[in-house]
């Protein structure tokens, strides 16, 4: 009997080995990953895009209109080489002073905090706090939750933000399930810079990226890449939520503070 039962134990401490291997493994390529998934929604541009080049927070607003806005949401990010998003150097370049990201007034009784204040600061504060409370679970289905919870009508579907096809692909080439909680997988996404790329229609329409260190780990191991993201936003008169209209083009993946972050135009992000 104590043959059998060390057999048993030996087995099942092989197969958690295994699984680690292998998601482990899948983990490794978490920055490639990313690349691939800014690659997916991203056309070359014919010139390049103004956002190439560092935004100052609060731009002056430019005259509004759906047409207006779709061109500002789908005009599109400088690229990045996939390497990029791999830990690497940080820099003492910036590309402007930090942003200073209000801090949210509305916490109680609310699974993603709200009630940032009507600028471009609070629309980023607003899609920090989305990403970031929605990323822990490395959970395709959890981040789209998040993200209708905080959409208005006609606002575009999750299914087709850089995002979950991240957490998607993710989740496929470490083979596990395609939702639900995983034993010993964990995540985060800490959120350190980001930057405005523009404000339409009075101020009330805000393009807004965030950049982060999203991290996977498994059994205490840990692999990580930066992530960026990018969406529309309309202040509702009460609160920040997904823009209705385009998807915003994706966002550059870069290693926050690097070099390659800073060429992109991601300034540091303070407060909050």
């Amino acid at each position: 009997m104590a043959d059998a039962s060390a057999t048993e134990t030996h087995a099942r401490k092989r197969a958690g080995l295994s699984l680690a291997a292998v998601l482990i493994t899948a983990l490794i390529v978490i920055g490639a990953v990313a690349a691939v998934v800014v690659a997916h929604y991203v056309t070359t541009p014919s010139k390049p895009s103004p956002s190439a080049t560092p935004v100052t927070t609060g731009p002056a607003p430019m005259p509004g209109g759906a047409a207006e806005e779709n061109v500002l949401a789908a005009s599109q990010m400088l690229h990045l080489p996939l390497q990029a998003a791999q830990p690497q150097p940080m820099t003492s370049a910036i590309a402007g002073p930090p942003v200073l990201v209000p801090t949210t007034s509305v916490t109680a009784g609310r699974w993603i905090p709200g009630g940032f204040p009507r600028t471009p600061e609070g629309a980023l504060g607003q899609l920090k706090a989305l990403d970031e409370t929605t990323m822990t679970t490395a959970d395709p289905q959890v981040y789209a939750q998040g993200f209708r919870e905080i959409s208005e009508p006609g606002a575009p579907d999750p299914g087709s933000t850089g995002l979950v096809s991240l957490l998607t692909n993710l989740r496929s080439r470490a083979r596990l399930p395609d939702t639900g909680p995983v034993p010993g997988l964990s995540a985060s996404y800490e959120i350190t810079h980001g930057q405005v790329k523009g404000v339409t229609s009075g101020g009330s329409f805000a393009v807004v990226c965030v950049l982060g260190q999203f991290s996977v780990g498994v059994n205490g191991q840990l692999v990580s890449a930066g992530v960026g993201d990018c969406q529309a936003m309309r202040w509702t008169g009460a609160q920040w939520r997904i823009a209705s209209g385009a998807l915003a083009a994706p966002a550059p993946s870069a290693w926050p503070g690097s070099a390659d972050a800073v060429k992109a135009g991601y300034r540091e992000l303070s407060g909050g």
